[in-house]
């Protein structure tokens, strides 16, 4: 998708394809930035070697529950990658070492990890806690075959248009705090670049599930 000086690539953060078209992308188009759905203190993280160390502090800024459903984001995301052979983040990385070594700007525009986690743990009901306990329970007891897509590629709009509103149907103040906010946050960044830097190529590499609604968000601001 493109949009003035805006080229979107959708990825699947545990996809093998995804490492293949943020590699192909970036050759070919050229961009004079890179832009990551990324803040500065994950990049950091993901940049990392070291282990990621346990703070008590880091609960008393963002809450119990997003401290766990962080703790269980990442384990799910380590699980399913594990199923094919990438590991979390893995097209991130590629953008970001790419980057580095043909000396492209990297812009971050996601917003900071802390707030979004604290904005879910102020906003779970008990209702999507219950769903939540639910689905992993189902979860649990299915097998790898009865995955709806293939994981090691980037998922189609309609399928991403079924898990989306799933998501929205079940967890709608989840839906609206980490999907929602952050495509207004991301789009917001995004115009203030396209403003700043008319004349350079923004290469945007965003979850597949983010590019419509974010596209369309900078069209309207």
């Amino acid at each position: 998708m493109r949009y003035k000086n805006l080229v979107f690539l959708g990825t699947s953060h545990i996809a093998k394809q995804s490492l293949d078209e943020v590699k192909r992308n970036i050759e070919s188009e050229k961009p004079g930035i890179i832009a990551l759905e990324l803040d500065a203190k994950r990049i950091n993280a993901l940049m990392s070697n070291g282990q990621r160390k346990f703070e008590v502090k880091i609960i008393k800024k963002i809450g119990l529950k997003g401290f766990l459903f962080s703790l269980f984001g990442a384990w799910a995301e380590k699980k399913l990658g594990n199923l094919v052979g990438v590991a979390p983040g893995s097209e991130m990385k590629q953008a970001i070492r790419i980057a580095r070594k043909e000396n492209i700007r990297i812009a971050l525009v996601d917003q900071d990890i802390e707030t979004t986690l604290k904005r879910f743990s102020g906003s779970i009901t008990w209702k999507e806690k219950m769903n939540f306990i639910a689905d992993i329970l189902k979860a649990l007891l299915l097998k790898k075959e009865r995955v709806d897509f293939d994981l090691a590629t980037v998922p189609d709009k309609k399928i991403i248009k079924k898990l989306t509103g799933k998501l929205k149907e079940r967890y709608p103040n989840v839906y609206k705090v980490l999907i929602e906010e952050r495509n207004a946050v991301i789009a917001n960044k995004l115009k203030k670049l396209m403003d700043a830097e008319p004349d350079k190529k923004i290469l945007v590499i965003l979850g597949a599930g983010h590019i419509d609604e974010v596209l369309g968000l900078v069209k309207d601001a």
